[in-house]
């Protein structure tokens, strides 16, 4: 088993989402972006309870590459507060050797 890191974040749309997994993939920032089904959303907001369809997204990259991959979904992120969250992610190592090879 080998290392590799996944990004979540959550957009407006599916359209925003895609938007965006095409500009990372394109810079070889990540080397696969998994686009799920909307899900309701209830978060805090300035005082208040919110709640809103949002659009998740996996992005897979190496743990090297973590820290640029979320700060350039944060630059490109339409929201005002865009959270992204990265873990490290045990895979096997073929698929490590795909992600290092692919954002290479």
């Amino acid at each position: 088993m080998s290392d590799i890191a996944l990004l979540f974040s959550t957009f407006p749309s599916r359209v925003e989402a895609e938007r965006i997994a095409e500009i990372v993939l394109a810079e070889r920032l990540a080397v696969c972006v998994n686009i799920l089904a909307p899900c309701l959303s209830i978060y805090r907001w300035q005082g208040a309870v919110e709640r809103g369809e949002e659009v998740p997204a996996l992005f897979k990259t190496t743990p090297q590459l973590a820290e640029r991959l979320r700060d350039r979904i944060e630059v490109l992120h339409p929201y005002d507060l865009p959270t992204v969250e990265a873990w490290p992610v045990s895979a096997a190592a073929a698929v490590s050797d795909w992600v290092a090879a692919e954002t290479g």
